[in-house]
């Protein structure tokens, strides 16, 4: 069982950026796309950012112009770049699989794995 790893977060001031990575094993193997997430302190999970299999990728209005998702440079691995970042933007950010691609994919994406918490000071 794979279960996705997201890591780089941290303190970052407002303007300032951070590189957040998911890693799953077998995801470049098994053509999956990634679905970003995050969840600020009491509230619901939302949405962030999405990049498919082919590699086109979609965002949330709140990000959108701001953050980047890509492939990883390293296997199995994407990669969420956050510019300009703001305080709204402090939140614990997960990833999973997007379960469209495919039966491993799906099962995968039942599970969130760690998060990491990014943190933006005014």
């Amino acid at each position: 069982r794979s279960q996705p790893v997201a890591s780089g977060g941290g303190l970052a001031q407002s303007g300032g950026s951070l590189r957040l990575s998911c890693r799953v094993p077998g995801l470049t193997e098994n053509g999956c796309g990634i679905d970003w997430f995050r969840q600020a302190d009491g509230m619901h999970k939302e949405w962030v950012a999405s990049i498919s299999q082919d590699g086109s990728a979609t965002y949330a209005n709140s990000v959108k112009g701001r953050f980047s998702v890509s492939k990883g440079d390293s296997g199995d691995t994407v990669d969420l770049q956050m510019d300009n970042l703001n305080p709204k933007d402090t939140a614990t950010y997960s990833c999973k699989t997007d379960p469209h691609g495919g039966a491993w994919c799906a099962d995968t994406s039942n599970y969130w794995g760690q998060g990491t918490r990014v943190t933006v000071s005014s």
